[in-house]
């Protein structure tokens, strides 16, 4: 894939400003992929977390995708060379934004292909449910949501080969 600047954040408030007044149409389809994490906004900041973004670009965080209308399988990893923490769960779309709502049900430390540790995780109550109100993505690979906690995420797709 080809090199693709990131949005400004001017850019990124612009379409969320779209979003909340006229949805996104991002469907289930246009989610699938790998999605590595790229920059982090604090809530009611205009300017990213250098420091966080830097430091999760650093352990590959990233969060996978797939599956369809029905429901998706989501993965949210960081890794440090061959130890890798994994978070997988579920998650549906919601509304015309839409909101990608998901559950971690399983928590996994992995050493290379060996797992070396797995937990169930427990189900949150439904008003503590984890969500990010999808805002943006783009052909050039780029994907914007904000968090449950008023946080913006910036990933961008990884290239498959």
């Amino acid at each position: 894939m080809a090199f693709n600047p990131a949005p400004t954040v001017d850019q990124l408030l612009q379409h969320e400003h779209e979003a909340r007044l006229h949805g996104t149409g991002i469907d289930a389809a246009a989610l699938n992929g790998c999605w590595q994490l790229q920059r982090v906004w604090p809530k009611g900041a205009l300017r990213p977390a250098v420091f966080s973004g830097w430091l999760l670009r650093g352990l590959a965080a990233r969060l996978e995708l797939s599956g369809d209308a029905s429901g998706l399988q989501l993965v949210n990893a960081v890794k440090l060379g061959l130890l890798e923490l994994r978070f997988s769960g579920i998650g549906t779309l919601q509304g015309q934004r839409p909101l990608l709502l998901f559950v971690f049900d399983r928590l996994e430390l992995r050493l290379a292909d060996r797992c070396l540790l797995q937990r169930a995780l427990p189900e949150p109550a439904p008003q503590r449910r984890p969500f990010f109100a999808l805002i943006h993505r783009d052909e050039a690979g780029w994907l914007m949501a904000r968090g449950r906690g008023g946080g913006m995420a910036l990933w961008s797709l990884a290239a498959t080969g």
